[in-house]
C-alpha cells in the first residue's frame, strides 16, 4: 500500500474519531462562526463546519501564545497554495491535496487569531480576500497544465476558476454596497474541501476504476464550476433584490 494512501487513511481515521468525540461532548457550536453567520453546504452540513473549527481551535490558541500573527498565516496559506498548484501541475496530486488543505487551515487560523486579538481591519480583510483568489488561481492553473492533453480540461478549469471568482466578486461588491451575502451552495470552504479530497483520492480511485489519472479531479472541478456559477447567480439575484428594495423599486 503506498505511503501516501496510508497517511491519508490514518488522517481520515483520526478525523472521524475526533468527530465522534465532538458529538459525544455535546457538539457545541462555534461562537466565532455563528457571529459571522458562516455556513457549510448552504447550512446542510453545519455540523461538519463547527466540528472542524473545534478541531483547529487549539492550533489558534497555541498560535496566539507563540506570537504568530494573522499575516503569518495569510502568507503561509499563499505559499501552500503555490505548492498545491505546482504539485498538481506536475502530477503530484497527493502533495497538491495536502498543501491545499493546509492552506485552507491557514486561512481559518488567520481570521480566528485576528478576531480573538481584536485585530480585524480593512487591511486584513483585503489581503485575506485577494490572497485567497491567488490560491485558487494557482490550483486551477496547475490542473489545466496537468491535464493539458485532455480536450475538456481547459474549459473545465476555466469554468471552475471563473465561477469561483464570481462567487467571491458578488459578495465583495455586495459588501461594498452594504449588503452582506455569505450564503450559497458552493463557497470557498466547500471548494477547498472537494478539491483536496479529490486530489488525495484521485490516483487510487482512477487506478482501481481503470480511468486516466486526473479523471476524478477533473470531474470534481467540473462540478465546482457548475455549482459555483449557480451560487454566483444566487448571490447576484439576492443582492440585486436587496438593493432594489432599498431604493424602493
Amino acid at each position: 500500500m503506498p505511503l501516501s494512501l496510508v497517511l491519508f487513511l490514518a488522517v481520515l481515521a483520526a478525523l472521524l474519531l475526533s468527530m465522534v468525540l465532538y458529538a459525544v461532548r455535546g457538539a457545541r457550536r462555534d461562537k466565532d462562526a455563528e457571529g459571522k453567520n458562516a455556513q457549510f453546504v448552504g447550512g446542510l452540513a453545519d455540523f461538519v463546519l463547527h466540528w472542524f473549527l473545534w478541531v483547529v481551535d487549539p492550533a489558534a490558541r497555541l498560535s496566539i501564545r507563540l506570537g504568530l500573527t494573522p499575516d503569518f498565516y495569510n502568507f503561509a496559506g499563499l505559499a501552500l497554495g503555490a505548492v498545491a498548484g505546482l504539485g498538481v501541475a506536475f502530477g503530484q496530486l497527493e502533495l497538491g491535496g495536502w498543501a491545499l488543505a493546509l492552506s485552507g487551515v491557514a486561512d481559518i487560523l488567520d481570521g480566528r487569531i485576528a478576531r480573538a486579538q481584536a485585530k480585524s481591519s480593512p487591511y486584513g480583510a483585503f489581503i485575506d480576500a485577494v490572497l485567497d483568489r491567488f490560491i485558487e488561481l494557482f490550483f486551477f492553473l496547475g490542473l489545466a497544465f496537468f491535464l493539458r492533453q485532455t480536450p475538456a480540461a481547459a474549459v473545465v478549469a476555466t469554468l471552475a476558476l471563473g465561477g469561483s471568482m464570481l462567487v467571491s466578486y458578488a459578495r465583495a461588491v455586495g459588501e461594498g454596497l452594504h449588503v452582506d451575502c455569505t450564503g450559497g451552495l458552493m463557497q470557498r470552504g466547500e471548494r477547498l474541501a472537494l478539491l483536496s479530497l479529490a486530489s488525495l483520492g484521485d490516483r487510487g480511485l482512477c487506478a482501481w476504476a481503470g480511468w486516466p489519472a486526473g479523471s476524478l479531479l477533473l470531474a470534481v472541478a467540473g462540478l465546482i464550476g457548475v455549482t459555483s456559477a449557480f451560487t454566483a447567480v444566487q448571490r447576484t439575484v439576492w443582492i440585486a433584490r436587496q438593493l432594489r428594495a432599498r431604493a424602493g423599486h
